[in-house]
């Protein structure tokens, strides 16, 4: 038998998972948060919810705002059971839930007056975004905003009905400038390097197309912090609902899973204040782009080089990729001797002892994480999290055998059939226009690194296009195993 997850029914959960030890009633919003997935009620909702729960900042609770049609099924579910969601905490050695109380509405997406109106609400102090990385309406190569994407030069042409997240950002801010209330301060929590400038650019430059002005005001009062976030967090389905309410007898429509690990590093640029997170484990520094290389490099990276070897192989979950002992001598040898050789020092952090922790949370059995999570979206990934390491050490004279390869195995992977025939199934937005080349690439590699939108100056390496032409044959010759194996015994630059 199950308790449907509600406000009136939290005093039966607590039998079975941490409830909020604060009355939801005390809690006023502070923060609107575009983008409610997974990983942001995983990550940012849990601090918050943390916050509230040791008695402080009550007055910095979030409301969560949608911009797709899609979004209203998450926003559906989560109003049926009161904003309230549970969240399981799965180690290696322990599994524990508790349920969150950080929300405390949902705006409904399409609803542009009401999101506006939430904007321009004074108690508004902080804007935050988890939108994932292909939000940001950025130039894959150069990383540059592209104003000229539809949907942008669409809001720059008719800034007064906004349909996309930073249209809707500007009608809020220009409401507050207008009534002389002071600019919020805007968040992002994607894995973007230098995610607050990127949302600086985007921000600043759709305003650009319709006010100049306003740009310029833009640009010198509102404060964009830069920060790094980490939690593996998967998506959920039927297995996770039914671990929920057959293990801890709740009836939660979309419950969240992670890993017990989290990470929030962020720089102290919030001029409207915030809330004192720092008390719960996020660390406010002066520079986080260390921290952001380390991260999106070595972790986003190890998961973007694991992806594509385990998909043609026909392995689901990442802990059993993990269990694969080429696919993690591969990791381990990539990691260790092409990608954090070029990362630059980190404030007290040993580099390779981040590695072993990186080996770990990729090993954890328990958390359920899949390699087709880790697949999608690689047009937006792989030049984030791969190509600026192939970049440095070609920059530096440096050979990029195994950065190579991982760009060749996400290729072949986009051939469509895994190494037994098996079809693939793709989330990607250039789905289309990356099969064709990768399909021309078979015969002729230089077919899909002639996608310059994601290769960019990559692509005009003599060194790159041979060894990712070595490692593309070999993967059709060969085989992934047989080619991962090569690159293991060092006899792939043959």
């Amino acid at each position: 038998m199950t308790t449907k997850l509600s406000l009136d029914n939290l005093e039966t959960v607590k039998n079975t998972a941490g409830v909020p030890s604060y009355p939801r009633s005390a809690l006023k919003a502070g923060i609107v948060h575009f983008g409610v997935g997974n990983f942001h009620r995983a990550h940012q909702a849990v601090y918050l919810d943390d916050l509230f729960n040791a008695g402080r900042d009550h007055d910095w609770a979030i409301i969560g705002a949608g911009v797709l049609p899609s979004d209203e099924a998450m926003r559906a579910k989560l109003e049926g059971q009161d904003f309230l969601t549970t969240v399981v905490e799965q180690d290696n050695n322990r599994t524990g839930a508790h349920v969150t109380g950080a929300m405390i509405d949902y705006l409904k997406p399409g609803d542009v007056a009401a999101v506006v109106a939430q904007l321009s609400d004074p108690a508004i102090r902080i804007v935050s975004l988890t939108i994932t990385e292909g939000g940001y309406f950025i130039d894959p190569a150069s990383g540059v905003f592209n104003p000229a994407h539809p949907a942008i030069a669409a809001d720059g042409e008719k800034p007064d009905d906004p349909k996309t997240v930073f249209g809707l950002i500007l009608a809020g801010l220009k409401a507050r400038r207008d009534k002389g209330i002071a600019p919020f301060t805007i968040m992002s929590c994607d894995n973007i390097p230098g995610n607050g400038e990127v949302t600086h650019a985007a921000v600043s430059g759709l305003a650009r197309l319709s006010d100049l002005d306003f740009a310029d005001w833009i640009d010198a009062n509102v404060a964009f912090p830069n920060g790094m976030v980490d939690r593996i967090t998967p998506a959920t389905g039927p297995r996770e609902i039914g671990i929920v309410a057959d293990e801890y007898g709740i009836d939660d429509q979309w419950p969240v899973f992670c890993e017990e690990f989290k990470q929030w590093v962020l720089e102290d640029k919030f001029p409207q204040g915030r809330p004192a997170l720092e008390t719960v484990g996020v660390q406010f520094v002066p520079d986080v782009a260390p921290y952001e290389h380390m991260k999106i490099r070595i972790l986003n990276g190890g998961h973007a080089a694991i992806a594509y070897p385990a998909a043609l192989l026909d392995i689901h979950f990442v802990h059993e990729a993990m269990e694969d002992d080429d696919i993690r001598a591969f990791l381990a040898k990539l990691e260790k001797e092409e990608i954090i050789p070029v990362i630059p020092p980190v404030p007290d952090t040993d580099l390779g002892d981040y590695f072993k922790l990186i080996e770990k949370r990729f090993s954890n059995p328990k958390i359920g994480d899949t390699i087709p999570r880790l697949a999608q979206d690689g047009s937006n990934r792989q030049p984030k999290f791969i190509l600026p390491s192939t970049a440095d050490r070609l920059q530096r004279g440096e050979d990029v055998i195994g950065l190579s390869l991982v760009s060749a195995l996400w290729c072949r992977y986009f051939a469509g059939t895994s190494d037994s025939g098996k079809a693939i199934v793709f989330n990607d937005a250039n789905a289309e226009r990356l099969q064709a080349a990768a399909l021309k690439a078979k015969d002729d590699p230089a077919a899909f690194l002639a996608l310059s939108d994601i290769f960019g100056e990559v692509a005009a390496s003599e060194l790159f296009r041979r060894r990712f032409a070595r490692a593309l044959s070999s993967l059709w010759e060969k085989g992934t195993r047989q080619t991962l194996r090569l690159y293991l015994d060092d006899k792939l630059a043959d």
